[in-house]
């Protein structure tokens, strides 16, 4: 396969699977969340509240799209060129999804799923939702934009953690729908009792979110070790470095019962890529001796990066 068709098959593959994650988050929202009158952290959330407040006369993906347009502008203009094509395709899936599965899905289909399940089901279902969309997006390389840009725009000249911002700006963004009246699709004004409840299901729902999504990201960045004994050592170690991209070390032992010298093949990969590999080392040989294990962390040679926290300088 030549280089211009990998690049092509590579972009396709990480605009297929950000397209999947955003249509999870849609739907979380559409489908679990805005038929409860439920509020949630970031633009989506304020949207949200605006739509409420409006009797749904502006809709969320209106007001998605205007408050992300402004922040990535001014995302350009303080961070530079950082955020690129996938966080503005981000924008754009996002705001219209949120407008058009409102306006197509059946509103039996949204009784049985949302209303008949309850707000604190839907709570549960769409934080799940919404957290895998969001790890989906984030995997490969994509950005739903939003209160990420606030932060990232805070750090810049402010030592806050970026993750602590977020939280903060989730949680008065939630408080906020207190001051503000909300409408149910029926143009009923929500008493204030609802919506003490929405507002302690929507600090939940930050928290199955972040659950949901620190869990994916993790799952997906696990890695495992192979060790592979085999006849056909050299063949196994040079298909792993060319189809799987992996660097593989050759380690030199003896059988202790039969005292013949062998050798190991040992490999670090990501755990999605584990059942692949094992398919390809049988097809090679089907009498080969696997050893797979769990690793707690890989850095560096394209696996994690190890962190340094920053130092606060301080001027006399």
């Amino acid at each position: 396969m030549s280089t211009l068709k990998k690049t092509i098959w590579s972009v396709l593959k990480e605009y297929s699977i950000i397209t999947v994650g955003l249509l999870l988050y849609v739907l979380g929202w559409t489908v679990f969340l805005v038929p409860n009158n439920m509020i949630g952290g970031g633009v989506t959330g304020a949207a949200a509240i605006i739509q409420y407040a409006t009797g749904g006369l502006v809709k969320a993906g209106y007001t998605y799209f205007v408050v992300n347009i402004l922040l990535l502008v001014a995302a350009l203009y303080v961070l530079g060129k950082g955020f690129g094509v996938k966080t503005v395709y981000a924008i754009a899936v996002v705001s219209y999804g949120l407008n058009l599965f409102q306006a197509i899905l059946p509103s039996e289909l949204l009784s049985s799923l949302a209303q008949e399940n309850g707000p604190l089901m839907c709570t549960l279902m769409g934080g799940i939702m919404t957290g895998v969309g969001i790890g989906l997006t984030m995997s490969q390389g994509g950005s739903t934009g939003g209160t990420d840009i606030v932060a990232l725009i805070v750090n810049k000249y402010r030592d806050v953690s970026p993750g602590r911002m977020i939280l903060t700006m989730d949680v008065v963004i939630i408080l906020s729908s207190m001051l503000i009246p909300s409408y149910t699709a029926d143009g009923l004004l929500m008493p204030i009792s609802g919506k003490i409840t929405r507002l302690v299901l929507g600090l939940i729902l930050i928290v199955v979110n972040s659950t949901a999504l620190d869990l994916f990201l993790t799952g997906s960045k696990q890695s495992v070790q192979l060790f592979i004994l085999s006849q056909k050592d050299e063949e196994i170690a040079q298909m792993i470095s060319d189809e799987f991209r992996r660097g593989v070390t050759i380690l030199h032992g003896e059988g202790w019962y039969t005292k013949n010298p062998i050798r190991v093949v040992m490999v670090l990969t990501r755990k999605t890529d584990m059942s692949s590999l094992l398919k390809r080392v049988r097809q090679m040989d089907p009498n080969a001796f696997i050893s797979v294990s769990n690793v707690t962390g890989v850095y560096g040679q394209g696996f994690d990066v190890i962190k340094q926290a920053r130092k606060k300088l301080k001027q006399d």
